[in-house]
């Protein structure tokens, strides 16, 4: 009896598998997707390298690069799902679902979301210097909205509404550059 086996790793030909090609074409993206949902940097390395092994221990079928990127996440996923069960330990974040719809859409069949980065850092030049030091110190220092405040002399209030509006603006201007419109 023969089973379909042209979907598992081991019977295709060395052209069509080739795992070092696959891991060396898809870490980044599976540890930038993981960070941007949220995951610390030690898990998302640990579960990006799980992600990996997962993938090549069962059958897997290599249709095209957009399909393995998301098939990829997908494992990802559902691996950082079941260590948040385990351990409760990861603080996901509350828009975990969006950012995998936009993740999906930006990034497209670029598995490393390289463009989508570049794209970004070009939007954020774009924003005022104001909303780039509210933004810097919100997600690059952690600091709270009362932080931000006293520094940029504005009231809490004030710096909602600042990064809002400034990230209201990325999502305009990388929906622009990457040619993606929600509608």
């Amino acid at each position: 009896m023969h089973d379909d086996l042209t979907n598992r790793p081991e019977d295709l030909g060395p052209d069509s598998w080739d795992p070092e090609k696959l891991i060396a074409e898809h870490y980044l993206g599976v540890w930038r997707y993981l960070r941007a949902i949220g995951c610390p940097i030690h898990l998302a390395d640990d579960l990006a390298q799980e992600t990996f092994v997962a993938v090549l221990r069962r059958p897997f079928e290599l249709v095209s690069p957009q399909s393995s990127s998301a098939y990829l996440r997908r494992v990802a996923f559902h691996l950082l799902l079941e260590y948040k069960r385990k351990f409760g330990a990861v603080g996901l974040t509350d828009q975990a679902e969006i950012l995998d719809r936009y993740w999906t859409r930006w990034a497209g069949a670029d598995a490393s979301g390289d463009r989508v980065l570049d794209n970004l850092a070009e939007c954020f030049q774009r924003l005022s210097p104001r909303a780039q030091k509210s933004l810097k110190m919100r997600f690059e220092d952690q600091a709270s909205r009362e932080q931000i405040a006293a520094d940029l002399q504005i009231t809490e209030n004030g710096v909602k509404n600042l990064q809002q509006r400034a990230k209201a603006q990325l999502r305009q201007c990388l929906e622009e550059k990457l040619g993606v419109i929600d509608r």
